[in-house]
């Protein structure tokens, strides 16, 4: 089956799509499909495209391009898709880009043809599929890509965006007592997010998501605005500033770069002593946090940060 090129005038910068919106809860399915009805399926615009992305920080983010229109094996496959990731109850969640409603998209993440799944993990995108695949070699795909996660130590999950339609009768999918904290980040109001994860942490000091979610939400709100390449800079001129370091370290974050951080402020450690060293412990254990105490990379870090220590 032959693959039906999509013609773009070249790429788009990412910076020009926009502030993340809040994503369209129980998304709606494009016309002439249902693609839109998983609990963890997300309709894609140029609103909500850099939210989605910053979700995959959480876990994997699946994105699906396909055209009804152009190529209908391709709206088929994305069908499939939210089928099969709603069966993973949150190991994947999956974006859907139609290429003639959300053009620019596909344009900015130069898309050379359709259908098209990539795979979006802390930030970093890598394609995963190019041919509209029966459901059931899906499910193998999707079954092996996870076992391949998990053991690189990627095991998140997402949280529901809504119940799936039809299920009349059952409860909201989503979690009450996180939706407030997650509208925010959706809505790229970094602030009130904070504000609402720090709630829920007062409310229950061993709310261990509450905890996660918070420690995220700062190291975007301390990073709002940085120029990566001025803070790598004056970390570089400047390797015992523990400011100067431990911002490097949530840019590191931000970008999927999660080992670097914690090595990063483990050495900054191991240089420093009392009040500094107190700051740069205190600020890698609130990363450990935002990543999980269960991941194996947070395991690690632990080893290394005591042995920096002793």
């Amino acid at each position: 089956m032959t693959q039906q090129p999509f013609s773009r005038p070249g790429a788009i910068d990412l910076s020009g799509l926009g502030q993340p919106a809040r994503p369209p809860q129980g998304a709606t399915p494009p016309a002439g499909g249902g693609a839109g009805g998983s609990s963890y399926s997300v309709v894609v615009d140029e609103k909500n495209f850099q939210g989605l992305l910053e979700q995959s920080m959480t876990a994997p983010v699946l994105l699906v391009f396909y055209s009804r229109t152009r190529m209908p094996e391709s709206g088929q496959l994305a069908d499939d898709l939210a089928t099969v990731v709603g069966e993973h109850e949150g190991r994947y969640l999956l974006g859907l880009v139609d290429i003639d409603a959300a053009p620019q998209i596909a344009q900015a993440m130069q898309i050379p043809s359709i259908p098209l799944v990539v795979a979006v993990v802390d930030g970093r995108p890598m394609p995963l599929l190019q041919d509209p695949l029966p459901i059931d070699e899906l499910r193998t795909a999707l079954t092996q890509v996870g076992q391949q996660l998990t053991s690189q130590g990627i095991t998140g999950r997402h949280q529901p965006r809504a119940a799936a339609p039809g299920a009349e009768g059952e409860e909201d999918a989503v979690d009450p007592r996180y939706a407030p904290a997650q509208d925010a980040l959706a809505a790229g109001d970094i602030d009130a997010a904070v504000a609402e994860y720090q709630k829920l942490v007062d409310a229950n000091p061993a709310d261990v998501e509450a905890a996660g979610g918070l420690a995220m939400a700062k190291v975007m709100q301390r990073t709002q605005g940085v120029d990566l390449n001025q803070a790598r800079a004056a970390a570089a001129e400047n390797p015992d500033d523990v400011d100067a370091q431990t911002l490097v370290a949530d840019l590191d974050m931000l970008g999927g770069h999660v080992e670097d951080a914690f090595t990063r402020l483990v050495n900054l450690v191991a240089r420093t002593s009392d009040k500094d060293r107190d700051r740069a412990r205190d600020h890698l254990l609130g990363l450990f946090a935002a990543v999980g105490n269960d991941d194996p990379r947070v395991l690690a870090g632990r080893r290394n940060l005591a042995s920096a220590l002793f």
